[in-house]
């Protein structure tokens, strides 16, 4: 049966002490599964029994004490009534956000805090140090607004406030990939581990660490020990996880696997000629229904890049660089990303070129289409190590990381339209963009930056 709501009123607070009253109106606000939106459920809450000499039909004032802290309840309650996050300079942001997690507003705070996702207003909001020594492998953003960032073979995992939970170490295994399933669910791909057949990937929650599914190949009816590289997931329809994988016996190709059950549900083998256990990025086209693989420089002196279509059990679309970029080293590929529209697969290369690629053209046929006016802001400093370029889409503009800047691309003819840089930090080895955020991951100083979009300004 539905829960009923409690009736209007009035509604008075005692915060650690300190008096508020509100409207049962500004509390519906909070939403439903909220700590204060559920004080409106009559499931919750019988409705208040009017005092002596009142009537029974009398609109009553109800009071709750909460144990908290009342300069952030004010501005919490301030948030429910206005739709504006208006923090005191001397209330640290921490703070604020570690209530709003416990009366269940963190969702309010944050779509309060960040507008809608620009690249070219993204401001630098904080730098985090890295919490392991050497270079970074990869940063990835948690659709929830945290972060994580492998290292070798541990994954350090940071929530929304940017503070690192309990992180994921794999014994003696270097973590080659890693990827959300969901906001509380981690995939990593990395190194078998020899002597088992236990694979290379498995499933980690987010929050604690702990282990909770490990994928295995099977072929026949004897599982395998794999080398899991590239992830990839399907979110459409019956959601599967796919990688690349290379097994002792040359068993190379692309596995998938049932995203509900963990199951192994198809596995497709390398076809002559075409790299698919060596893959460095995979990457779903839902209106196209095909998996993108990527064989990149400098992984194999042969760059290629395929469309997997799994209902006809073969290669859709190809293209490769074989015979080309012997002569032209300028033109090795070392990054590739299916654009928005699926119409096209852009490509960078080691200088400060962007190319594309038309999904269209007949398989075999078609060339890199070298941009002109897609130019890379490369300002490499004398003596610093530069890192392999990577791209991203978000939201119709092309994003691609060169040297210690991110590059950004607007239009249809993906002009450079800004640039986010910071002073200091190196090369940056890995970026991505999830829950309104770029996260970026410097190579020298073992720093991540966060880049939000400010809110519009209240007229």
């Amino acid at each position: 049966m539905a829960a009923r709501s409690v009736g209007g009123g009035r509604v008075r607070f005692n915060v650690g002490g300190q008096a508020f009253e509100t409207t049962t109106t500004t509390l519906a606000n909070a939403g439903r599964d909220s700590m204060l939106g559920a004080l409106l459920d009559s499931s919750w809450n019988a409705p208040q029994a009017p005092g002596p000499g009142e009537p029974a039909t009398a609109a009553t004032t109800k009071e709750y004490f909460i144990d908290r802290n009342p300069a952030c309840f004010a501005v919490l309650l301030d948030l429910l009534r206005t739709g504006s996050l208006h923090v005191p300079p001397h209330l640290p942001e921490k703070l604020l956000y570690r209530e709003a997690l416990y009366y269940g507003l963190l969702d309010h705070v944050r779509a309060a805090r960040w507008g809608a996702f620009d690249g070219d207003r993204l401001r630098l909001a904080s730098s985090v140090p890295g919490r392991a020594p050497g270079d970074g492998t990869a940063i990835r953003a948690a659709p929830d607004g945290g972060c994580c960032v492998a290292h070798g073979g541990a994954v350090h995992v940071y929530n929304w406030m940017l503070d690192e939970r309990r992180p994921v170490s794999l014994d003696h295994s270097q973590v080659n990939d890693v990827a959300y399933l969901d906001a509380g669910t981690l995939l990593i791909a990395a190194r078998e581990r020899l002597g088992k057949c236990d694979g290379g990937m498995a499933a980690f929650s987010a929050v604690s660490g702990d282990l909770r599914h490990r994928f295995r190949v099977a072929h026949g009816s004897e599982p395998k020990s794999f080398t899991a590289g590239a992830l990839a997931f399907d979110a459409q329809g019956a959601p599967r996880i796919f990688a690349s994988c290379k097994g002792r016996l040359n068993e190379y190709g692309v596995g998938v696997w049932d995203a509900a059950t963990g199951e192994q549900a198809d596995f497709f083998y390398e076809p002559p000629g075409v790299a698919l256990g060596d893959a460095d990025r995979l990457q779903w086209l839902d209106a196209t229904g095909a998996l993108m693989v990527a064989t990149l420089f400098p992984k194999t002196d042969t760059c290629s890049i395929g469309l997997l279509d799994f209902r006809a059990k073969g290669v859709a679309w190809a293209w490769s660089d074989a015979g080309t970029a012997a002569s032209l080293e300028d033109k090795r590929v070392l990054h590739a990303i299916a654009m928005d529209d699926e119409r096209s697969v852009c490509v960078i290369n080691q200088y400060d070129d962007l190319g594309f690629l038309d999904l269209r053209s007949a398989p075999g046929s078609g060339g890199v289409r070298w941009s002109s006016r897609s130019k890379l802001m490369n300002r490499k400093a004398t003596g610093e190590e530069s890192c392999y370029p990577k791209l991203a889409t978000h939201g119709g503009q092309l994003f691609s990381s060169m040297n210690d800047s991110v590059s950004v691309f607007s239009g249809p003819d993906h002009v450079l339209t800004s640039t986010l840089r910071r002073s200091y930090g190196g090369a940056i080895c890995d970026f991505s963009i999830g829950g309104d955020r770029l996260f970026a991951l410097h190579n020298e100083e073992n720093v991540f930056d966060v880049w939000e979009t400010p809110p519009p300004p209240i007229i």
